[in-house]
């Protein structure tokens, strides 16, 4: 509403003025129509350039403000130049004497001059104000991260799809960034003439589709192209950049990613690592209730698994395949496959104490 309420007195603002220099003209009475018509035009055309720009970047304003300023200044020396070398080396005489069409000349080419500087300074500073510090009061072209950090997701765990559940939690406040290149590394899945790759694309790009349409997350699309990032090799080290230029994390399920953003002194959130961590927590001596599905290794040892997908190892439990066992916790053994509790049926008594009778 205040947007709207600017807008309408930058129009009336634009007819005021009009009218005042319509006042000033000898004919005022034909004229004051055309000048109020061709005001209103130009603030209706201002304002619908200002509505189709939805997003605005300060960071971008700030650049061209600095570029006009900075060409304007390289514009005036290089017309002083002009200047003496026109009128002191060449002509030798004064701009007070000299012809008046080599003034409108020699202005017209100042103009251009400067035209051409503005537009250099202008360019140049908006790409490469994400590699410049400038120490400006109020102006700061670094990325500066203010609230939550982004997140960068990549091919496998969009493909993952824990994702997009984690998000229907409400848990992740930050905005979720997926760049360009990934998605391009999804389509190129989708569209392989491997059955399995090609499913997993679609998977992917389904977890993607039910992301966007979460409307508890920000989620983007980036389409940032960064010199540092399209240098990058593999998408993965492209994926390392950009989480760098954000200032972000990257969020993987890929061990070797994993660690490539450590190195790189990134921060990396592995999914596996979550799901481990979000495991209930069991110790030796609870009672656990598991349905043995399979025998295992060793003789009279039974495996099931609980519904995160932990690993149970039922001892004495080889001959009750596809029943439901009340076991004692003994032991819990944490590897890089995974979590594995080995239990006993309940009642059966610990090997200790079997080992204390025959002694």
């Amino acid at each position: 509403m205040l947007l709207w309420a600017l807008r309408a007195l930058f129009i009336l603002l634009m007819g005021v003025v009009a009218f005042s220099a319509a006042a000033e003209d000898v004919g005022t009475a034909t004229k004051l129509p055309l000048y109020l018509i061709a005001a209103i035009c130009v603030a209706c055309v201002l304002v619908g350039i200002d509505l189709l720009i939805t997003r605005k970047s300060l960071a971008a304003l700030s650049g061209a403000f600095l570029g006009l300023v900075v060409g304007m200044i390289v514009a005036y020396g290089l017309g002083l130049i002009l200047d003496h070398m026109v009128f002191r080396i060449f002509l030798q005489t004064s701009p007070a004497t000299a012809d008046p069409a080599t003034l409108r000349l020699i202005g017209v080419v100042k103009l251009m001059i400067g035209i051409v500087c503005c537009y250099l300074a202008i360019s140049f500073i908006l790409q490469t104000k994400d590699d410049v510090r400038f120490v400006i009061p109020y102006v700061e072209f670094t990325k500066q991260t203010r609230g939550a950090r982004p997140l960068v997701l990549d091919t496998s765990v969009i493909i993952d799809g824990r994702v997009a559940d984690i998000c229907d939690t409400r848990i992740i406040d930050s905005p979720l960034i997926i760049p360009r290149f990934v998605l391009q590394e999804l389509q190129a899945i989708a569209d392989s003439s491997d059955k399995l790759k090609r499913n997993r694309g679609r998977r992917g790009l389904d977890m993607l589709n039910k992301l966007q349409t979460n409307d508890q997350i920000d989620i983007r699309i980036s389409d940032t192209r960064l010199p540092s990032v399209e240098e990058a090799g593999t998408v993965d080290q492209k994926l390392v950049a950009l989480a760098k230029k954000l200032d972000g994390r990257v969020v993987t399920n890929d061990y070797n990613l994993n660690k490539i953003a450590q190195l790189r002194g990134v921060d990396a959130i592995n999914i596996n690592d979550l799901t481990n961590a979000l495991k209930p927590v069991v110790l030796p001596g609870e009672p656990l209730t598991v349905r043995v599905i399979k025998p295992g290794e060793e003789a009279g040892q039974g495996i099931g698994y609980l519904e995160d997908g932990t690993m149970v190892v039922a001892e004495n439990s080889r001959d009750k395949i596809n029943e439901d066992v009340n076991l004692i916790v003994t032991s819990v053994l944490q590897t890089s496959a995974g979590r594995m509790i080995f239990g006993r049926p309940e009642g059966t008594p610990s090997p200790h104490l079997r080992r204390g009778r025959r002694d």
